[in-house]
């Protein structure tokens, strides 16, 4: 019973230090976006050449890419003009139409909030207008990689914040620029703002709701890699979006797991997350999340911290790193084992 009590009081810390001082209300509460991506009514009733088009909620990404390797370049270029939102998100369907029909899905918005993401020098892989919005864009070469990794943000990240103009460096297409500067060769980088994020720190940065339903989505985000003939990727999990990659890891195909800045990944080891990626972690001195305590009681908290030894993670050095979000900073240990990672040789 003692334990127990010691439990309830431990958790219940964890909901203050997790939902700051304000409480609960220093959070919005998000619904997670989930499901095919908006038009798939009219692209099932649709046809290409005579055949019937893959369902975007049922079709594997590997089902996708043999439809699409069936189809001449008109059909593609059908499809791409009357479907553009559905081609711009269907896993598996040529990378480049993929660019092409989201650059036309961004600017039918007309809203003026994505209108740089329509540059013609932008590689956006996936965007759903939905909610807050989602995005992922590529730097580098998807097609010709021999590397690829995917940032996996955190908290209070959506289709417009996805490259805010703040602090250099940080945010998903910060932290993707400078990993692909630093990685160099012929690595490429996704940033995938692909989940709904929650908003501040209230209930929902505590709980697992939107983590599980944003681990379904990167798990078919990296099948979908994998049916185009992407190299098997390299997870960088920060803060929030650790905790999506720790329930996602048994269903990807990721080469490595690296987690920074996390408040847990909702398993007590490495080996409870039932992966055969390498797993790395790193938290600098003064990153705030290391007060967070490490519990879970039903679906709060996220569990055990990955940087302990208990946990069997390899750490990454991150001695110099200032603050939550300075991991990617040039010049700082942690940028430079993180490039190492990307490009597959650290040991």
């Amino acid at each position: 019973m003692r334990r127990f009590g010691r439990t309830l009081v431990t958790a219940a810390l964890a909901v203050a230090v997790v939902g700051g001082t304000a409480g609960w209300a220093s959070g919005e509460s998000q619904e997670a976006v989930t499901g095919p991506p908006p038009g798939t009514a009219g692209w099932r009733a649709a046809t290409a050449s005579g055949r019937a088009l893959p369902d975007p909620a049922t079709a594997t990404p590997r089902e996708v890419a043999r439809f699409f390797a069936g189809l001449d370049e008109a059909a593609c270029r059908e499809l791409l003009r009357d479907h553009p939102l559905v081609v711009g998100n269907l896993e598996g369907a040529p990378v480049p139409l993929r660019y092409e029909a989201n650059r036309i899905a961004i600017a039918a918005t007309g809203e003026a909030r994505y209108a740089s993401l329509a540059a013609p020098d932008r590689r956006i892989l996936a965007f759903d207008p939905r909610g807050r919005g989602q995005v992922a864009e590529v730097f580098g070469d998807l097609e010709h990689a021999e590397r690829v990794s995917v940032i996996v943000p955190g908290s209070d990240n959506d289709a417009t914040t996805h490259d805010a103009r703040r602090t250099p460096n940080t945010g998903p297409a910060g932290m993707a620029r400078a990993l692909r500067e630093a990685a160099g060769g012929s690595a490429a980088v996704v940033a995938w703002t692909g989940y709904t994020t929650p908003v501040g720190v209230g209930m929902d940065a505590a709980d697992g709701r939107l983590a599980t339903a944003g681990a379904a989505r990167l798990a078919r985000f990296t099948a979908g890699l994998d049916a185009v003939g992407a190299p098997d990727p390299v997870l960088f999990c920060h803060s929030y979006g650790s905790v999506v990659c720790g329930l996602a890891a048994r269903h990807t195909d990721a080469s490595d797991i690296v987690a920074f800045g996390s408040p847990g990944m909702r398993a007590e080891t490495a080996a409870g997350l039932r992966t055969g990626a390498r797993v790395w972690v790193a938290r600098g001195p003064s990153d705030w999340i290391a007060d967070v305590p490490n519990v879970r009681l039903a679906d709060i908290g996220h569990g055990a911290d990955p940087t302990s030894a208990g946990f069997g993670a390899r750490r990454v050095p991150a001695a110099d790193v200032q603050g939550h979000t300075g991991y990617f900073m040039p010049g700082t240990q942690s940028l430079e084992a993180f490039a190492a990672i990307a490009r597959g040789e650290a040991r």
